[in-house]
């Protein structure tokens, strides 16, 4: 019998009120207060280096990204620089590993399994590179992945660019990864794929993909639920 997890669409939601929502989950999941917890998101323009992340890989100058009102921010994932704005599916699993058995590489490439599947649905045929987290249409990325993991519970996650403004990425070396170009589903398909369409793929494969019943829950009930 499949274990109980939420599944939370918050739409569009700020950078950082997304990352402090993440730090409330995992420390309820951690406690044992909720069961595990899919956030699905949709960000502003803003830009985020790993904890390990290169700032040279940010290419545009400051007053250039504050025109644009694109913000920067290090967080604690893995994983170097990446973007995220309108267009872009943002998927921040809030995991239990011991719960499903998995450590860390497994996770993620759990994570990749998903979105593969997720994309094939779509009618794209996507693969893994080797050595090289993420997912990926011939030698472009069309998501990318970095997480965190504490006490045993992940967080942040996933990006898979569904419309998303690639000219973008110009703006970064993306990953850090300077022999490999970033596409969309949109680009890729030639027509236009509705978020609908997407969110529902992605909930499907990631529940058949970690063995869990998705129950919809709303962020007011959510927070509810954290106290």
């Amino acid at each position: 019998m499949s274990r109980l997890a939420y599944c939370v669409d918050l739409g569009r939601m700020e950078y950082p009120a997304a990352l402090d929502l993440q730090h409330r989950v995992v420390a309820a999941r951690q406690a044992g207060r909720v069961p595990d917890v899919l956030l699905l998101v949709e960000h502003d323009p803003v830009i985020t280096l790993g904890r390990r992340g290169d700032p040279a890989n940010i290419l545009a100058p400051a007053e250039v990204l504050a025109q644009l009102g694109i913000a920067v921010h290090r967080v604690e994932r893995g994983g170097d620089v990446t973007y995220h704005g309108p267009g872009q599916l943002v998927g921040y699993p809030i995991v239990s590993l011991s719960e499903h058995g998995l450590g860390a590489a497994d996770f993620m490439h759990r994570l990749e399994d998903v979105l593969m599947a997720a994309l094939k649905d779509l009618g794209l045929e996507a693969e893994r590179r080797q050595g090289i987290i993420g997912v990926w249409l011939g030698r472009d990325k069309v998501a990318a992945l970095g997480v965190r993991i504490e006490h045993g519970v992940t967080y942040h996650g996933f990006a898979l660019n569904v419309c998303t403004n690639l000219e973008h990425f110009r703006l970064i070396v993306p990953c850090g990864i300077r022999d490999g170009g970033v596409t969309s589903i949109e680009r890729a398909l030639g027509k236009a794929v509705s978020r609908a369409e997407v969110v529902s793929v992605v909930r499907r494969r990631f529940a058949e993909g970690f063995g869990v019943e998705l129950q919809e829950v709303i962020p007011a009930e959510l927070e509810r639920r954290l106290g």
